[in-house]
């Protein structure tokens, strides 16, 4: 038991979210390029745990559960200590943070109400997190930098496509997930 728990993923999971205090602290003291390296470092273990639960056969239910809620706080602390140090918007960060909360709130639901169900992420979905990514890569380059012109441009230009992505991806999973309760719902009650 011990073995499938601390699995090399699971390890590279965790370190990842070890990683968490000293991302926020790095920004919440303006060291950019050092915010920078961690958010790189996190994205290594990221690609590598997931590389080697499959390569290992070590993918374990806690790994499931564990990857994506480190993906998510990195990612939720990121824009809120970035528009705490106004360095992207707060109207952005609260529509990042408003779509996680529906999808952490529709995941419960769907977990009281039907049990566990696997939800593959959507190309919408896949398309936020890339692009919510790298946005934080834009502004901490921009900021380590402090570079105008066009990777400014660029950096306007990818916080606008966030919020597209994050509205779009958003009522899609809405749509979703209202559509899988009401088939669960419906064979629940033929039954």
């Amino acid at each position: 038991m011990h073995s499938r728990i601390f699995t090399v993923p699971n390890q590279l999971t965790l370190l990842r979210l070890a990683f968490l205090p000293f991302f926020v602290i790095a920004i919440e003291y303006e060291h950019y390029a050092l915010a920078l390296g961690i958010l790189v470092a996190a994205g290594i273990s990221d690609g590598l745990d997931g590389l080697l639960a499959r390569e290992l056969n070590q993918k374990t239910p806690l790994g499931a559960y564990l990857d994506p809620i480190a993906d998510k706080l990195l990612l939720s602390s990121s824009y809120v200590v970035l528009a705490l140090k106004a360095k992207i918007s707060w109207w952005l960060a609260i529509l990042v943070l408003s779509r996680d909360v529906l999808l952490l709130a529709a995941s419960a639901v769907i977990l009281v109400t039907i049990g566990y169900r696997p939800f593959p992420p959507s190309v919408w979905g896949k398309a936020t997190t890339f692009f919510e990514i790298l946005l934080i890569v834009l502004v901490l380059v921009v900021a380590v930098w402090n570079v105008n012109g066009a990777l400014w441009i660029a950096r306007w230009v990818c916080g606008f496509l966030v919020a597209a992505l994050v509205m779009i991806s958003g009522v899609h999973y809405a749509v979703v997930v209202s559509h899988r309760l009401h088939t669960e719902g419906a064979g629940q009650a033929g039954e």
